[in-house]
């Protein structure tokens, strides 16, 4: 695996620059093949320690696992900005936390990074082989993104959504966009995280089942024990790609 970085990518749309690692898989120099490709945000908490702000996915690893059952694809981790995270993760405006600037991060991910990646890399462009996904807020604005922008976005990782934020303004959404969205969703959510934390989850569950999401479309998973943390994600990974890329 080979990992490319690339440091102050510049988005119109936000007027702000952060870095974007490209890790690419195995067989990239030695095939000419098309990969899928997905999009996961806090791109810094995926593998380097040095960055991470509260512990790593170990995304190395589980590449390597799934290489050898002949799954890969690239990986785009595209880091936060600190302290404007919440703001750009946020598809609405909390009422207590402020926010709300998702909209615009999801244009720069499709309008802008996107055709970057799909002009400098062999992926395959199509909206069936592109994936977004997060965890916790990354994993709320994953969601949104998934339906917002479900022409680009034909599956997503929805790990720990913070489904909370902006004062649950995404159910009515979902309720009113969700009917003509296609495609494949991976959603969890640790049983350790807290009553509020499960009990929305359940309810994201629900609404997904009611607009028509069978298994074969939607993974949903309660992970028992498991808190609201990076390693948690880490080892429910290489499970939710092997759904979404296989």
């Amino acid at each position: 695996m080979r990992v490319a970085t690339f440091g102050g990518v510049w988005s119109p749309e936000l007027r702000n620059r952060r870095t974007v690692d490209v890790y690419l898989p195995a067989s990239y120099s030695v095939s000419r093949r098309r990969y899928p490709v997905l999009y996961l945000q806090d791109g810094q908490n995926l593998s380097n320690p040095a960055q991470a702000f509260a512990g790593t996915w170990e995304l190395p690893r589980t590449l390597d696992e799934l290489r050898k059952e002949g799954l890969e694809a690239i990986v785009v981790g595209i880091h936060n900005i600190g302290t404007g995270r919440a703001a750009e993760y946020s598809p609405f405006r909390d009422s207590r936390h402020g926010g709300g600037y998702g909209y615009r991060y999801v244009q720069f991910i499709s309008r802008t990074l996107k055709p970057r990646i799909d002009r400098r890399f062999r992926t395959d462009p199509g909206r069936e082989s592109t994936i977004i996904g997060g965890s916790s807020l990354g994993g709320l604005i994953s969601l949104y993104a998934f339906v917002r922008h479900n022409r680009v976005f034909g599956r997503a990782l929805v790990m720990s959504p913070a489904l909370w934020f902006g004062d649950r303004r995404i159910f009515p959404f979902l309720e009113r966009s969700m009917t003509s969205v296609r495609g494949r969703l991976y959603v969890d959510v640790g049983t350790a995280e807290g009553v509020e934390a499960l009990r929305d989850a359940r309810r994201l569950h629900r609404l997904l089942g009611a607009k028509g999401y069978a298994a074969s479309r939607l993974k949903y998973v309660e992970a028992e024990g498991a808190p609201h943390a990076e390693s948690a994600w880490g080892k429910r990974l290489p499970d939710a790609l092997r759904f979404l890329v296989g």
